[in-house]
């Protein structure tokens, strides 16, 4: 069976997102919510593996991440671990 897309309509994956990431080296707000809208729709195995190794840089801190910055400014000196998992 073949599935055509509509004219106009772009899909976006979530590995292009993680590419961008990765070569940016920043993760923004607006990045962060693409990747949960995507994360709820049907992705295939590659969008999952490219997920993954974005978390692992994040982890690591290859990544900036904005939300996370944001979180520093606002709390000062506080454990950014503790902060992550209340966000």
């Amino acid at each position: 069976m073949v599935v055509f897309k509509p004219i106009g309509v772009c899909m976006i994956l979530i590995r292009d997102l993680v590419r961008q990431v990765m070569m940016t080296g920043f993760l923004s707000v607006a990045t962060e919510e693409q990747l949960r809208q995507l994360l709820r729709t049907k992705y295939d195995t590659e969008d999952l593996n490219a997920f993954m190794s974005l978390q692992e840089a994040a982890m690591a801190g290859l990544i900036r991440q904005e939300s996370r910055e944001s979180i520093m400014a606002t709390n000062g000196d506080e454990n950014p671990l503790e902060e992550a998992v209340l966000a």
